[in-house]
């Protein structure tokens, strides 16, 4: 590229040149070890003016990497969403149970496709057919060491509905099958307030056109 190729990032928006070689570590510590782990970890890293800096003590919640998977039936233009009690919004001043896209933790060597298909068919009585694979990000990088990777499937939501989930994770999981416009007024008021939901939502926004055009 040249110097003037707009497709070449200004310098000042360029990432530092460091890695995790530019983290002294001195310890690393279990403060917790149940389905998840808490780890205390003690360190110093450069700075981006030079030197480094002043010893930190940080906590990392240590969890599996996740996959979502927003389903999506072309055809009737219309999302399938899950619903369930989720602890960590017990506090939430509408209620602790949510609507979400479907999704799961990844087992060791298993791949996120995979994963995709598995947690749709537990989550939502549900085949995946097309798998298109949207993105993948750190939900919280400052305290969590967690990535998602959010799918796209396109599926046939006929004959979908009713309560799923698995028996032995204590799933207790009501599907839900909307149509986009149904869901979009959803979002809009605020009921769809998780990171996988809105992010996914947000590219079929985009892209719903496109996929429609397919058929």
């Amino acid at each position: 590229m040249s110097e003037h190729d707009p497709r070449q990032a200004p310098e000042a928006w360029r990432a530092a040149p460091f890695d995790a070689g530019d983290v002294a570590l001195s310890e690393r510590r279990c403060l917790h070890q149940g389905f998840f782990r808490l780890e205390e970890l003690h360190l110093r890293h450069r700075l981006f003016e030079g030197g480094w800096s002043a010893p930190l003590v940080r906590e990392v919640h240590r969890r599996h990497d996740a996959v979502g998977v927003l389903l999506y039936d072309v055809e009737r233009d219309a999302v399938v969403l899950v619903e369930q009690f989720r602890p960590a919004a017990l506090d939430d001043p509408a209620s602790p149970w949510k609507l979400e896209i479907v999704a799961g933790l990844a087992e060791r060597g298993e791949s996120r496709a995979d994963v995709a298909r598995r947690e749709a068919e537990e989550e939502a009585g549900c085949s995946v057919g097309e798998l298109l694979e949207l993105h993948t990000y750190y939900p919280s990088p400052g305290a969590c060491d967690e990535r998602v990777t959010l799918f796209c499937a396109l599926i046939d939501s006929r004959g979908l509905g009713g309560i799923h989930g698995l028996d032995a994770e204590h799933e207790d999981i009501r599907v839900h099958v909307l149509s986009f416009a149904q869901a979009r007024e959803l979002m809009q008021a605020g009921r769809l307030d998780n990171a996988m939901c809105l992010i996914a939502f947000h590219w079929l926004a985009a892209e719903r056109a496109s996929l429609r055009a397919r058929r």
